[in-house]
């Protein structure tokens, strides 16, 4: 039998654990139905190196690799130019999941690890809809918009007309900073990250590239 144990360079060590992170983001955004694992291939026997909502299959971090999870990589691997599977399965219980596994690759594309997520079917609808409904109040008083463009053109020109709306309308802004508070508010959006930026942004207001340049360095320095 092939034996999965994989020897880790530092750089494997250093993938694995970036996906813990994730993980918790995913578990966050996703909500108490979902059982999500990662998996580190260095040492089957306690491979669960992370784990969020364990309680629905009662496994912890250290807790060894399933048979499942193996059988998954295999099947996986089976697939070419495939990194992950989805699948219905069942818990212990008897208990209907939908799961996918999704293969964590390492130094010289070698498998390294599995992201694990299971979803409990059985999860109450109320349960589910309270994790996108009932959000904490600190997220209820940041509500964010996003602009979904085909060219980054349409994003300057959308996040630029954005920021204007929002600096004309405050009535706290002089006149003489109007312009000033507009790039700040490109520059808090990282806008000015994308190439080009500054002389895109210069044209759309109809003022100097060199303004534009003044006030970003200006944030720049202040930031540092």
């Amino acid at each position: 039998m092939k034996n999965l144990e994989v020897v880790f360079t530092e750089k494997d060590f250093m993938v694995i654990e970036s996906y813990k992170v994730v993980i918790e983001g995913l578990a966050d955004y996703l909500g108490e139905g979902y059982e999500i694992v990662l998996h580190s291939l260095h040492d089957l026997e306690h491979s669960v190196v992370k784990i969020i909502n364990g309680h629905h299959s009662g496994r912890t971090e250290g807790a060894p690799i399933t048979d499942l999870a193996l059988s998954m990589l295999a099947k996986i691997e089976e697939q070419q130019d495939s990194n992950y599977i989805s699948y219905l399965n069942r818990n212990k219980k008897g208990e209907p999941l939908k799961a996918a596994t999704i293969i964590i690759r390492g130094e010289k594309n070698k498998v390294i690890g599995l992201l694990c997520i299971n979803f409990h079917l059985n999860t109450p609808i109320y349960s589910v809809l309270q994790s996108f409904f009932s959000a904490p109040e600190s997220l209820k008083e940041n509500v964010e918009s996003e602009n979904f463009v085909e060219h980054v053109d349409e994003l300057i020109q959308e996040s630029v007309e954005e920021a204007q709306r929002k600096v004309h309308n405050d009535q706290s802004i002089t006149s003489a900073n109007k312009n000033k508070e507009i790039v700040h508010e490109l520059y808090q959006k990282g806008i000015f990250n994308l190439k080009d930026a500054v002389v895109k942004v210069a044209e759309l207001m109809q003022i100097s590239k060199n303004t534009v340049y003044l006030h970003v360095r200006n944030l720049s320095n202040n930031r540092e």
